[in-house]
């Protein structure tokens, strides 16, 4: 899915704020703070909605794989285009 970690680097990746992304997922500011402050978790239809939205951004979400989760922009989406 996504967790606290994975959103709070998205938002850096992408040089969004909490309102950014609140705005772009149509989902309340206080929701996204509270998650990746580890206060609560969303449902899982706003999880889902949160990674849609960085996935049409242009992030891909590499999963706990030894190293643990990340995020990491698509090769198309890097400053001047090139992979």
């Amino acid at each position: 899915m996504i967790d606290p970690v994975q959103c709070r680097m998205a938002r850096g990746a992408l040089g969004w704020s909490l309102q950014d992304l609140a705005d772009r997922a149509a989902v309340g500011v206080a929701t996204v703070a509270r998650f990746e402050t580890e206060a609560s978790r969303p449902t899982r239809t706003t999880l889902l909605r949160l990674r849609r939205t960085f996935e049409e951004a242009g992030l891909i979400f590499i999963e706990q794989n030894g190293g643990g989760p990340g995020v990491r922009l698509r090769s198309s989406q890097r400053p001047g285009g090139e992979g």
